[in-house]
């Protein structure tokens, strides 16, 4: 019998696979299928800091992301995942280029799980080389 716990880190580990295939590649539609209608997530800085809502505003918000790293940005590793009955935590490591720019980070991103979807994103990160 699988737990709440069990079901909660299966989904988000399932939603983290489509995150990053998106990074790579750009293309979000398997991450965007996976969240709900209601769906919120928040973000530290630039045009989307703050608490945002709605699919077509994380449609938007991800779109930017590969604008912004194009032609895409690599996991490096993955350094630890936390979870709970509702929420999982993945704290990773990617680099790519920012804007055309040598980039290198620390990244720490937060999935709330509901009814086997994504309803909520929290993203957090720090400079693991130089990315500005």
């Amino acid at each position: 019998m699988t737990t709440k716990s069990e079901n909660t880190l299966k989904i988000a580990q399932q939603a983290f696979e489509h995150f990053i295939n998106g990074l790579e590649t750009g293309n979000w539609q398997n991450f965007l299928d996976m969240l709900t209608d209601d769906f919120s997530f928040w973000f530290p800085m630039g045009k989307f800091h703050g608490l945002n809502v709605g699919k077509e505003r994380a449609k938007e918000f991800f779109e930017y992301v590969s604008e912004a790293f194009k032609p895409g940005l690599k996991l490096t590793s993955v350094d630890n995942i936390t979870s709970n009955e509702k929420t999982v935590i993945f704290e990773f490591r990617d680099e790519g280029k920012l804007l055309g720019e040598p980039y290198k980070n620390r990244v720490a991103v937060a999935f709330d799980v509901r009814e086997n979807k994504i309803c909520g994103y929290r993203e957090y990160f720090g400079s693991d080389g130089k990315s500005y």
